[in-house]
């Protein structure tokens, strides 16, 4: 079964796709290293699907905080695109629409940015002529919110069918935009709406129709090229979610209404439908099953086959469970897929977790396409691909396969590769992590269970390393510790984190640190103080001398030779020791840099050696061993952003540092195996897997890191064989 669902694309593809190199300059390496994504199998939110309506065998996703992806029918694999990006672009990761040009298979556009607060960065379109193997940046005068509310939405950024040249962009709060030289530029438009949905464009007579979100939401449209808008007749007053244009002339939309006006939040949508407008131009109701008697749901995903065969997903229904419609006869009977399917998740056994339930397809499925080349080719939010649409309704199953390699969208929370046992240990959010014993294949143990809960943090007992502990945000008790390296897994006996006092707030259950010999933890929720327990977490006892601090996130660690001894940076500038178990806490170094709190400096302890602490940060690289209580700046180092220890080049010697930052202003992955006084850059250049947000070495293997890159998911790098 699993190689039936592996073959499900190369099946039903028209055509082999041509994989485009990456840049030439990635042929410039550092440092010869090879490097691959360590399986698990996707996790985050692919909210957007867009195949190319003329040419076969194109198809891209879009992600809210992990960027875009073209599809290699030839490998079946997905290809991940902005691996090109430096940290400073990382919110550009946030894709909130992609375009493609219907007369150039060639070209492809992304309006890109990831938040809309003032903080954040503007937002930005990319464009390529070479199927995203390389981008140009235009920078807007706006934000984008690829991570906002409504982000499931769209699409948003569309080429104009007669005029490559022309394109438009609806964005988030500020109206339309229009570019009349290929996205180079763009200005403000005719806008009758400040929040849009979608923009699409009619292929037959060019009508331009626009998804107004503001208030209760309404579908306009404009007949004379953009010059004005009116609301299309017969449509209801909710934010329009999707478009879609059959071949013989109707049109199709979705819609969707929040418990609040304004954007619709993909987990708080009450109520929506499916509209149609005949060829002759009258809209009429086609709603499968409609939000009645008490049930809150909304509509999203709509799309029409080569053959007529249109599909739609509900969204948020969260009982009896989310659904896939499709019909043959232009709306007016309708087949549920839900108890139809058989969703196969035998390459990824952690989805059996989080999807095994008979009650849904899938989860937050704003988006669903038919491959115009294949009728029985559909893809939806997973992403889950099926080859065999047509056998829905004919009493046998439409198998659906969980198609993710190389989008590994989760987010990674913590990073660690013990002494012992497991190679890498990962805690993830909202799919809680895994532990890998073989980093080329997705785990069938050392799963996180329950796969549905973001853990914050997971450590290991130096001495003892098959005694882990990590914490959840969710859970009987937020804390959970194996036995066995990650293996199985019990709920910690008590707890140290408050949830219900934050559960209006964005506070976390923070970190737990487990001591070297597993005598004691140390648990830091967000905003807390720290609380230790020498009893395997049954009590819990507020600790002493704990920093004073409202805004910064604490990252306690342990020592992982002494037992009994933890660490702590304090942003307000130095280090503290704990020799009891976590009771009590002192200032052992003075001088360290002040970090604000969204630096999230992270202090790192070397697992072989005694109170040798480094402490990565927006300003530099300290180092702090034990024979000197003295804060010594790394020379070179001009950012460091996260830094991890492996195993020495020769035995006996101090462990690699890998560091990912930048050297003399240039930033990369670094290693240095003469304690940071010379550096050799490991990623290739044009692939810099921004923002790194964790880095480890390998104790066992000489040369080998692992990262959590800015797509998402866990990297392996490993030096080429000489």
């Amino acid at each position: 079964m699993a190689h039936i669902v592996r073959t499900i694309i190369a099946a039903v593809a028209l055509a082999t796709c041509t994989c485009v190199p990456l840049d030439a300059a990635s042929a410039q390496t550092a440092a010869p290293y090879t490097w691959n994504t360590v399986p698990f199998g996707g996790g985050g939110y692919v909210d957007g699907f867009v195949y190319h309506s003329k040419k076969p065998g194109i198809l891209y996703a879009r992600t809210d905080v992990g960027g875009a992806y073209r599809f290699d029918f030839h490998g079946q694999k997905w290809i991940p695109l902005f691996d090109w990006m430096e940290r400073a672009d990382s919110d550009l990761m946030g894709v909130l629409s992609i375009a493609l040009d219907p007369n150039d298979s060639e070209k492809v556009y992304a309006a890109t940015g990831k938040y809309l607060s003032e903080w954040a960065r503007k937002g930005a379109i990319l464009r390529s002529s070479d199927r995203g193997a390389t981008w140009q940046k235009f920078e807007l005068p706006i934000r984008v919110g690829g991570n906002a509310d409504g982000r499931g939405t769209g699409e948003r950024l569309v080429v104009d069918p007669a005029n490559g040249s022309v394109l438009y962009y609806g964005s988030n709060r500020d109206g339309l935009w229009k570019s009349s030289d290929g996205g180079a530029t763009f200005a403000a438009a005719v806008s009758p709406a400040k929040s849009i949905s979608l923009v699409s464009i009619d292929p037959r007579d060019g009508a331009i129709y626009l998804g107004s979100a503001d208030g209760l939401g309404a579908l306009l449209v404009s007949t004379d090229g953009g010059k004005s808008f009116a609301p299309v007749p017969d449509t209801p007053q909710m934010i329009p979610q999707h478009m879609a244009f059959a071949g013989d002339g109707s049109v199709l939309a979705t819609f969707g209404r929040g418990a609040k006006p304004g954007e619709v939040n993909p987990s708080d949508v009450v109520t929506g439908g499916v509209w149609k407008r005949e060829a002759g131009g009258h809209w009429k109701e086609i709603t499968p099953e409609k939000p009645e008697g008490g049930a809150k749901f909304g509509y999203s995903g709509v799309d029409v086959g080569p053959d007529g065969t249109i599909a739609v997903s509900t969204i948020d229904r969260w009982w009896p469970g989310d659904d896939v419609f499709v019909s043959r006869d232009g709306g007016k009977s309708w087949i549920g897929l839900r108890d139809k399917s058989q969703l196969n998740y035998d390459a990824y056994p952690w989805a059996s977790d989080l999807f095994s339930s008979p009650n849904s397809l899938s989860g937050w499925n704003s988006d669903i396409k038919i491959n115009p080349f294949n009728k029985n080719q559909m893809i939806f939010v997973g992403p889950w691909v099926t080859g065999n649409l047509s056998d829905a309704g004919t009493g046998k199953p439409v198998i659906f396969g969980f198609i993710t390699e190389e989008l590994e969208e989760t987010a990674i929370t913590q990073l660690v590769s013990p002494l012992h046992g497991p190679k890498v240990m990962a805690s993830m959010g909202d799919v809680g992590g895994a532990v890998w014993f073989d980093t080329t294949q997705s785990p069938e143990e050392g799963l996180l269970k329950p796969n549905n809960e973001s853990n914050r943090s997971i450590d290991y007992a130096g001495q003892n390393p098959a005694i882990v502990v990590r914490a959840s945000d969710k859970g009987p008790r937020y804390g959970y510790i194996s036995q066995d390296a990650g293996l199985h897994w019990t709920p910690l006996p008590g707890s140290a984190f408050d949830a219900p006092k934050w559960k209006d707030h964005w506070h976390t259950s923070g970190v737990i640190a487990m001591s070297a010999g597993a005598g004691s933890m140390l648990w830091t929720p967000d905003a807390s103080v720290a609380s230790y327990s020498k009893d395997m977490g049954k009590s819990w006892t507020e600790t002493a001398g704990w920093p004073v601090t409202r805004d910064h996130k604490l990252y306690p660690i342990s020592d992982k030779q002494v037992e009994g001894v933890f660490y702590v940076y304090d942003p307000a500038g130095s280090i503290l020791i704990s020799v009891d178990g976590g009771a009590s806490f002192k200032i052992i170094v003075t001088g360290m840099p002040k970090t604000a709190p969204w630096d999230q400096a992270r202090l790192a302890v070397v697992p072989t050696r005694m109170r040798d602490l480094w402490l990565p940060y927006p300003g530099g690289l300290i180092h702090s061993p034990a024979a000197d209580k003295k804060a010594t700046p790394i020379a070179n180092v001009t950012a460091a952003w996260a830094i991890g220890f492996g195993a020495p080049r020769k035995p006996g010697g101090y462990p690699a540092v890998y560091l990912a930052g930048k050297i003399k202003e240039v930033g990369g992955i670094w290693r240095s195996d003469d304690e940071g006084k010379n550096w050799t850059r490991l990623n290739p250049a044009g692939r810099n897997f921004e923002p790194i947000g964790a880095i480890t070495g390998d104790m066992r293997e000489p040369g080998t890191v692992y990262i959590a890159p800015g797509r998402g998911g866990v990297m392996v790098g490993k030096p080429n064989a000489q």
